[in-house]
């Protein structure tokens, strides 16, 4: 196949186009997509031919690729969600780890002694997010700034821990994947139903 050569507007704009849909299929999960049909496919599109194979074979096979890519994402979501709550209850074990009704988790590391915020609030927080393996997906630590936000705009986990903590207190939570993201997940870097690890200091009512 010859490399196109990308000199004009058009050529760039149609392999941006390209690399969009490319990079959508890629996350969609689906397995075993072969790049030369996907291309002839397009092709006779845009060039406006005849469907080289039947409607209605198509449609079947996109079914079946659809159903399959299901199933591997239930698996997977499934052994993420197994392996959070294997995860919440061994670390409930752990000494100083306090469990609330809702299934939050909290150690302290520091106990400060100012005010404890409200919902109605503003704080400012540092934090460093980690899936259970360890990953660190956010760090305002990392960034070398704080992070400000109203108490009620964040995850349940967060709201509730945020109303229990008195300021220039850092704690270690383990939020289940409920009070967190759920099964939406969060991008690339939360999966569905993702047990959620964060260290967070209360630096501040705003």
């Amino acid at each position: 196949m010859t490399t196109p050569s990308f000199d004009s507007v058009e050529s760039q704009a149609s392999y941006g186009i390209g690399l969009q849909v490319g990079q959508q299929l890629q996350e969609s999960g689906l397995q075993g997509l072969q790049p030369e049909a996907l291309l002839a496919g397009l092709r006779d599109a845009l060039e406006g031919n005849s469907p080289a194979v039947p409607v209605d074979v198509v449609h079947r096979a996109l079914r079946e690729v659809h159903e399959r890519a299901e199933g591997v994402r239930r698996e997977r979501v499934e052994a993420m969600a197994a392996e959070g709550q294997t995860f919440l209850e061994q670390n409930a074990q752990r000494e100083g780890v306090s469990s609330t009704e809702t299934g939050l988790q909290f150690s302290v590391i520091t106990q400060g002694d100012g005010p404890i915020p409200s919902r109605q609030d503003r704080v400012r927080v540092h934090y460093t997010g980690k899936l259970i393996d360890g990953t660190v997906f956010d760090s305002s630590v990392a960034r070398g700034e704080p992070a400000e936000f109203p108490v009620s705009g964040v995850i349940a986990g967060w709201i509730e821990a945020l109303t229990l903590m008195p300021v220039g207190s850092k704690w270690e939570l383990a939020i289940p994947h409920n009070l967190a993201y759920g099964e939406r997940g969060a991008g690339a870097s939360i999966p569905p139903f993702s047990t959620l690890v964060f260290e967070v200091e209360l630096l501040e009512i705003l």
